[in-house]
């Protein structure tokens, strides 16, 4: 029986359908939406406050930080030396970059060279934002790579530790940054550079500053020789206190080093920062006890050792792999650097004084290895290999980034030490270096 309700039910279940036709009509007929306008680039007062920490974080990594973990290394006669070639360096080679090697390492150019449009840093205005991390000053950014620019070359003279002339480092520190360390620089960090268009990651400087600086360190202990006494004479730290000093305010400041290249104050900077202490922890416990074992005793000088092989190692990774990759990759580095300053010296007999090679080279090559196998594409760890977890295409990239930079590294600098040796002389005599670098070349010693 036919009734009200019935009729009712029947007109609104005819509005609906019309209602419903009518509107994918129009959806089929009407223009889609214009896609939002991409926001311009706008200044961030907490990223540059991040930032201007960050730099004095690293900058404290050279002086104090790295002056003082090699001056406690060498013999007491050569300590005033160490901090003197460190505090130097400091002021010779921010000119350096500050007139050419930023604007080669950071600016348009071919693959292997950025230009000379920011010579001097010119052009570059209080307000220019960076191109790479445009929510802080241009000059900002450059005073963060500046940092980085000037303790990566000191590092390299702790192959070459206590008998290489104070004239003949500097020379060569000055040229290594404008040859070696700015190209590299470039080739993986800057606009159109060799490496980074490859895909190869390197989030904090795995290759630009450890394998880099690690194989000159290398060349540069070969090729000015052993010191007199080695091997027939304990070469032993004079004050392991200073090192530990020196390497305590290395790990505080590397925060600045890792979590400071993610160019922001957020997640990445937050998972860097985690991840760089998880594997410095990881890799103190995995050096002190593979030596308790090896050589019956823990030792502070392993311990501290062992903090900066953990450094060196997660730096590719710390901004591209979880907590639990990190771990693994500290603890693979205590053992694994283990090995490279103990057994894999004594090996080759090379006498690489304050184990550069040992410690940033083997530890920058482990990390960059490692960064391929752990790197996870939700982090940030995206490459152009497609990444996954353990994409084996990955890790063949990361292969591409450490051969290319062992060779250019390694080539250059043996270089310029044979033009240098060829001209002012690198080593020391044998009268000096049994007096002691520091009143044969500065003047003074330390007293008491």
């Amino acid at each position: 029986m036919f009734s009200l309700k019935t009729a009712c039910n029947a007109v609104m279940a005819a509005s609906a359908a019309m209602v419903a036709s009518v509107g994918v009509a129009l959806a089929q007929t009407a223009p889609a939406a214009a896609p939002a306008a991409t926001p311009a680039p706008t200044l961030n007062s907490g990223d540059t406050a991040w930032m201007l920490v960050s730099s004095l974080l690293v900058l404290m990594m050279l002086v104090p930080g790295l002056a003082l973990f090699y001056g406690g290394m060498v013999r007491k006669k050569n300590v005033l030396a160490v901090l003197m070639q460190s505090f130097f360096a400091a002021g010779i080679l921010s000119l350096i970059w500050i007139v050419i090697g930023y604007t080669l390492a950071f600016s348009e150019g071919n693959p292997f060279f950025g230009g000379m449009s920011k010579f001097m840093l010119q052009g570059i205005a209080p307000d220019t934002l960076a191109a790479g991390a445009p929510t802080i000053p241009e000059l900002v950014f450059a005073m963060f790579q500046l940092t980085f620019a000037i303790i990566t070359p000191v590092i390299i003279l702790g192959g070459p530790a206590d008998r290489m002339k104070f004239s003949a480092a500097m020379i060569f520190l000055s040229l290594w940054l404008v040859l070696v360390y700015a190209p590299i620089a470039h080739m993986v960090w800057g606009p159109g550079g060799f490496l980074a268009d490859a895909g190869v990651l390197d989030f904090a400087g795995g290759t630009v500053v450890h394998i880099n600086s690690g194989i000159a360190g290398l060349v540069a202990a070969f090729m000015v020789g052993k010191r007199t006494e080695f091997g027939s004479t304990a070469l032993a730290p004079h004050n392991v206190i200073l090192t530990m000093i020196g390497g305590s305010l290395l790990w505080v400041g590397w925060f600045g080093f890792n979590a400071g290249s993610a160019l922001s104050a957020g997640g990445s900077a937050a998972i860097a920062m985690m991840n760089t202490h998880g594997a410095t922890a990881a890799a103190i416990v995995a050096w002190t006890i593979v030596e308790w074992v090896v050589r019956g005793k823990p030792s502070l000088l392993g311990a501290v050792s062992g903090a900066i092989a953990g450094l060196v190692a997660i730096t590719p990774a710390c901004g591209f792999v979880t907590v639990s990759g990190a771990l693994f990759i500290g603890l693979a580095a205590g053992v694994v650097c283990f090995w490279g300053v103990s057994s894999l010296k004594r090996l080759f007999g090379y006498d690489d004084a304050l184990d550069v090679w040992g410690v940033h080279g083997v530890g920058g090559i482990l990390g960059a290895l490692l960064t391929g196998v752990f790197a996870v594409a939700s982090i940030g760890g995206a490459g152009k290999a497609g990444l996954i977890d353990g994409n084996p295409g990955q890790v063949l990239l990361q292969l591409e980034g450490i051969a290319v930079t062992l060779v250019w590294s390694g080539v250059i600098s043996a270089v310029l030490l044979k033009l240098i040796d060829m001209t002012v002389g690198l080593r020391v005599d044998a009268e000096v270096e049994a007096t002691g670098l520091d009143l044969a070349l500065h003047g003074e010693t330390v007293h008491g």
